[in-house]
């Protein structure tokens, strides 16, 4: 593996090794990270990368890119294809410029838009104030409520009926329910507004039917493919027709460049890969994985942030417990259990110090895991949770993550 690498550069080598290895001998249960496939790496590694194809298929300013062409044609005719969207982008190189794009394709900076609150679910791009969504224009943000910590669509209403937004954002980065995207089209037609779906967390469930599909409902939808859909670290826009101009031409030459052509190319594999049987039923298993893990985990007495999970992820309130989410989710990785800190809704930490662990469960769902795993995944993890000191058991849990990795082997050989 990787010999033309370790001929040119050892160090690099033997460090991407050491990750490949972290990688199969932990449990990845940050709900952003996922197992790519083997061919999709492989479309990521090749010659594609030295072609430079500024503009879009067939209208290119470099020569050359007859083959380049072929290929993003697949890429966004598959997309069309599993979101039956009407134009798709398939050249956004991450989630935070293809946000960004939309927001210019469709408002001048100033305008109003309402997205859900950072603290409680929401991304940086959905307007928090140190990011340039919330620094260009005059975000208006929602929340949950606090009895219930789910998103109340009566407040939406109101608050979108008090603010006139041009734009509502539904999607979040830490909220474990679905979005009804036909209550918010209901706002937003009241409104005159545009609907923006950011799917990126959950877009592998909205093809599996676990979650709802955004279109016909949202005007414009945006995803990144490395979550749920196991493709590789990018994005791509879907919209309806009357808004296929305006996001291309802000996409490019408004905030991008030449295109990754060997991204492209991984996309349309992944693509390809989750129009398959086998990815319909892996999408069930995510959630029924999830489901298991949330009951698993308040069986042991961990509180859970609304109480349970109806898409990939959740979150443990970690105030009942006397600790921080820093403190929780390093005491994990000290096992080799990878989570994240992240506020919870109505935090009283601080984005540093939050009280909530984000974990979730498409990465195991990849390693072939299911529901009695979770099961016993769920068990240690509330053990480890309630007893971060504790050198026993944090040797029992390091020794029962190698049992499950070695049962259950990622990436096996890399033919690189």
């Amino acid at each position: 593996m990787f010999k033309n690498l370790k001929k040119e550069d050892l160090e690099i080598t033997n460090i991407i090794q050491k990750e490949i290895e972290r990688q199969q001998n932990g449990l990845v249960m940050i709900p952003s990270e996922n197992y790519a496939s083997k061919a999709v790496l492989e479309a990521m590694g090749t010659p594609l990368s030295n072609k430079y194809a500024e503009g879009y298929p067939h209208k290119r300013y470099y020569t050359g890119n007859q083959f380049i062409d072929e290929i993003e044609d697949i890429a966004i005719d598959r997309a069309k294809k599993l979101f039956s969207a009407e134009h798709a982008n398939v050249q956004p190189n991450a989630g935070s410029g293809a946000n960004l794009a939309v927001y210019m394709a469709t408002l001048k900076p100033g305008d109003t838009i309402m997205g859900l609150k950072l603290d409680q679910g929401g991304h940086l791009t959905h307007g928090h104030k140190v990011n340039v969504s919330g620094i260009l224009y005059n975000f208006i943000q929602y929340g949950v409520s606090k009895d219930t910590e789910l998103i109340d669509m009566d407040e939406v209403r109101e608050l979108a009926l008090k603010e006139k937004p041009k734009m509502i954002v539904t999607g979040a980065t830490a909220y474990p329910r679905v979005f009804n995207f036909e209550a918010f089209k209901k706002i937003t037609d009241e409104i005159g507004a545009i609907l923006f779906a950011d799917i990126s967390h959950f877009v592998g469930l909205c093809i599996s039917g676990d979650h709802p599909q955004p279109f016909p409902y949202a005007d414009i939808v945006m995803s990144t493919t490395h979550k749920t859909l196991r493709g590789p670290r990018s994005a791509f826009i879907l919209c309806k027709e009357s808004y296929a101009k305006a996001i291309d031409k802000a996409i490019f030459p408004g905030t991008q460049g030449g295109p990754m052509e060997h991204i492209i190319a991984a996309k349309a594999v992944c693509f390809k890969e989750a129009g398959t049987k086998k990815f319909i039923e892996y999408g069930h298993q995510i959630v029924k994985n999830a489901k298991a893990l949330a009951q698993a985990l308040m069986s042991e007495g961990l509180r859970l942030i609304s109480g349970g999970t109806d898409n990939h992820l959740m979150l443990i309130d970690c105030v009942p417990l006397k600790i921080t989410g820093r403190q929780g989710s390093e005491a994990l990785a000290n096992c080799e259990i990878y989570t994240n800190r992240n506020t919870i809704p109505y935090d009283p930490g601080s984005a540093f110090e939050p009280s909530g662990i984000r974990l979730g469960t498409p990465a195991l769902t990849t390693r072939g895991m299911k529901e009695k795993e979770m099961e016993i995944i769920g068990k240690a993890i509330a053990c480890v949770l309630k007893n971060i000191n504790n050198s026993d058991t944090l040797r029992n849990t390091q020794k029962l993550v190698k049992e499950l990795t070695k049962e259950y082997p990622i990436y096996q050989e890399l033919d690189f």
